[in-house]
């Protein structure tokens, strides 16, 4: 509405405002109003802005419409790591992870250094189209080939894809085997990969863990008994 009013007093948009205006409409993902703006940012010039190009590729991306997001993406005359990781995650969540993985390989011939934020993007992508190894070698690069340690979210993101493709015992040594203490978070990935393989021993083994870590956490309880009576094991 702030936009619109603003519009009526013949007061003229700049950069920042359309960033900021992208950014609500990527937020509420209201993709009609968000072409609205994008005749607009045309209209106005504003379209080689390289923030401008990125809330772009984020509204269109996270809407759904990852042609939009790589027409917008590909007429970029500077890109930079923010555009990749925009439109890297954009595949990964909509069932395009092999593109996901191939704009990465891509980003990298290009000479764009990747960030924490890209190998959470990269990993998502090698969750969906399920590619366990695949996800491994990313996440085994990160250190020794980029220079990034991997943070909770990655391992987050490593047990839920090997939780995922059915390695459970090989997901709960990983997490054990994490350099600093893992998070409530990271355990609640695999216990809900042991929901989906009615794995319920384990389960109760993580759950201690979750426990300890986070004793009011009543979704693990909810996820444990609910696999307790699934499995008839009142």
């Amino acid at each position: 509405n702030l936009f619109w009013q603003m519009q009526k007093q013949s007061m003229k948009p700049d950069n920042v405002t359309f960033v900021s205006i992208l950014k609500a409409c990527a937020s509420l993902a209201v993709l009609e109003q968000g072409k609205q703006i994008h005749a607009q940012i045309i209209e106005s010039g504003f379209e080689s802005d390289i923030f401008v190009g990125n809330s772009l590729i984020d509204l269109y991306a996270k809407c759904g419409s990852i042609g939009n997001a790589c027409q917008v993406f590909d007429k970029m005359s500077e890109r930079d790591v923010i555009s990749w990781n925009s439109l890297i995650a954009g595949c990964a969540q909509h069932g395009h992870g092999k593109v996901a993985l191939q704009l990465f390989e891509k980003m990298q011939r290009e000479c764009v250094r990747p960030d924490h934020l890209t190998f959470i993007r990269v990993l998502s992508a090698c969750n969906h189209v399920g590619l366990v190894d695949e996800g491994c070698q990313y996440f085994d690069s990160m250190n020794r080939d980029h220079g990034i340690a991997p943070a909770a979210a990655h391992y987050v993101c490593m047990a839920d894809l090997l939780g995922r493709a059915g390695r459970l015992e090989q997901a709960y040594t990983f997490i054990k085997e994490m350099p600093f203490q893992p998070t409530s978070v990271v355990w609640m990935a695999l216990l809900g990969a042991c929901r989906i393989h009615d794995h319920v021993d384990l389960a109760l083994h993580v759950v201690e863990w979750i426990l300890e870590l986070d004793p009011q956490n009543s979704s693990a309880f909810v996820l444990l008994s609910n696999m307790y009576a699934a499995a008839g094991r009142w």
